[in-house]
């Protein structure tokens, strides 16, 4: 890609309108661009630095969105389209995203800008800003990409007791037709039933995974390559490597990644997809997490593939609908949960939870094997599938007593896949119950056990998962009992959760008293764990 600062067609001409284009926004089917007008229409398009520091990103995350716009740019250039491509290196200011807006709409004049919606609050409230001070006319669009629109949800969920994902995947399965017998609202659900999860909780043998056939994996091309070097340049001291960039950045490698899945992964998804493994970084996930959230590839085609996949080849119904459930179900649900409750979500802190993330958050320095392996994957590949996220490093934060806000900034940072939309009720909703249970029956928390029976990660570790106190007390143990001590009420009046506070109400008091002292001491030092 030329990479100059105003790539201008007919510079002459009256600009009718401009196409802003955000990191995430990169297909053709983008609303902001459908009939545009080469001799009066414009893209423009910005890499800003603020936008690399807003947290303090993964250099791969950084590396991703700015690869997958310069690839698209490049799609712009083909379609013969008037373009204006805001770059790193072209300019000797060092302006915000919002002063590189404010500079682009007061030069190029537009009668109006035209952008999807973003997939963060903040983005959103910066081009509007910014569109104000220039007195400058914008029009932001319903985001096709998604099956359900931000509206339809707000209709679905308005007067709603309990807000929960199960309720709408069956109306979205219904809607769109999708592993169903019928059409409407009268469909039933393939294999007379319409949720298979149960099936879907093994952990690898005892021997380990065996041989997983590998994802589709991409070795940097020619402008990748050079975006690598501008983030060793611009951002040297930004936390993960760039050593092992494997990401697709065009939709061509999208579509590559999605059928390398469904031939060679998806039927033993379904079982292991919650099994963990040390080496293991992707197990049988599907690794299509950045090429949907950039909008690289529709989840409408990716649907489509798998329900193929079991028409057509057999493919096992528990593997194809639990895979879909994430994409039909959870992946639009929290999107629509994002834009329901922002901006609160941003603040919540249902337990007031207020201690700092630990330092080897950033650096996989702890004794603790399971943190050490999620963490230090994710440092070299900017990848954790849900479960490592879930009920390794989310959990522990939970149970920690961190602060949501800094472990919500910190997922942002250092997952090449995150967007604030699917980040934050993730982390806030899920992982943390920061919202006291907005969509989510109950805190998701485990001890050390977990992790024992759904990885390897204990084997050879310091820390002892069945010990609850003690030097050789696993962390997460401890602080599981602990926090069943600490919130005993509530979570007795959980049916869900009931169970796990018999547990403890079966100890003596002095066990308890033994907890209690033992978490202290961790919560105290959890730098040194």
């Amino acid at each position: 890609m030329t990479t100059t600062t105003t790539a201008d067609r007919c510079p002459t001409r009256p600009l009718r309108r401009l196409v802003l284009v955000l990191g995430d926004q990169l297909w053709l089917g983008n609303p902001a661009l459908a009939d545009f007008d080469a001799a009066q229409d414009a893209v423009l398009m910005v890499e800003a630095h603020s936008e690399g520091t807003a947290v303090w990103s993964h250099k791969a995350r950084i590396a991703v969105f700015l690869s997958a716009m310069r690839h698209f740019c490049n799609e712009v250039h083909r379609q013969g389209w008037r373009y204006h491509y805001v770059a790193l290196d072209d300019t000797t200011k060092a302006l915000t995203f919002s002063e590189h807006l404010r500079e682009a709409f007061l030069r190029l004049k537009p009668e109006i800008v035209q952008m999807c919606e973003p997939g963060e609050w903040r983005l959103l409230e910066t081009v509007q800003n910014a569109a104000s001070a220039c007195d400058t006319l914008l029009q932001v669009l319903p985001d096709t990409h998604f099956m359900c629109s931000r509206a339809q949800f707000a209709r679905w969920a308005s007067g709603r007791k309990e807000l929960r994902m199960e309720y709408f995947y069956r109306e979205m399965r219904r809607q769109h037709g999708v592993l169903v017998h019928g059409t409407g609202k009268t469909a039933e659900p393939e294999g007379g039933q319409w949720n298979f999860d149960a099936d879907n909780r093994q952990g690898y043998p005892k021997t380990g995974p065996g041989d997983i056939p590998p994802p589709a994996l991409f070795a940097p091309d020619r402008t990748t390559t050079e975006v690598l070097a501008l983030v060793h340049k611009h951002f040297p001291d930004h936390p993960g490597s760039l050593d092992h960039f494997v990401w697709p950045v065009t939709r061509a490698q999208g579509l590559e990644a999605l059928q390398r899945f469904i031939d060679a992964r998806l039927e033993h998804f379904g079982p292991h997809q919650d099994a963990m493994w040390t080496g293991t970084p992707w197990g049988w996930h599907g690794i299509l997490s950045v090429a949907l959230n950039l909008h690289l590839i529709d989840p409408r085609e990716v649907i489509a593939a798998a329900e193929a996949a079991y028409r057509e080849r057999g493919l096992p119904l528990a593997s194809v609908e639990g895979f879909i459930r994430q994409v039909l179900g959870w992946r639009e649900f929290i999107r629509g949960m994002y834009w329901l409750d922002m901006p609160q979500m941003k603040t919540a802190n249902h337990y007031k939870h207020q201690r700092p993330l630990p330092a080897w958050y950033w650096t996989g320095k702890t004794q603790m094997a399971c943190m050490r392996e999620v963490v230090g994957q994710t440092l070299q590949y900017g990848f954790a599938h849900h479960i490592q996220r879930l009920m390794v490093t989310g959990q522990f934060a939970l149970l920690a007593e961190i602060s949501p806000q800094q472990v919500a900034d910190w997922y942002l940072a250092v997952y090449v896949d995150a967007v604030e939309w699917v980040e934050l009720p993730n982390v806030a909703g899920m992982a943390l119950y920061a919202d006291g249970g907005r969509f989510t029956s109950k805190p998701y928390i485990a001890s050390g056990q977990y992790t024992k029976r759904m990885s390897n990660y204990c084997q050879g570790c310091r820390y002892k998962p069945d010990q609850r106190t003690g030097a050789d007390a696993c962390p997460v143990t401890t602080l599981y009992w602990h926090f069943l001590d600490r919130h005993e009420p509530a979570l007795k009046a959980n049916a869900r959760t009931a169970l796990m506070v018999r547990n403890i109400a079966r100890l003596s008091e002095d066990e308890r008293a033994s907890i209690r002292s033992h978490a202290a001491y961790l919560l105290d030092n959890l730098d040194g764990l």
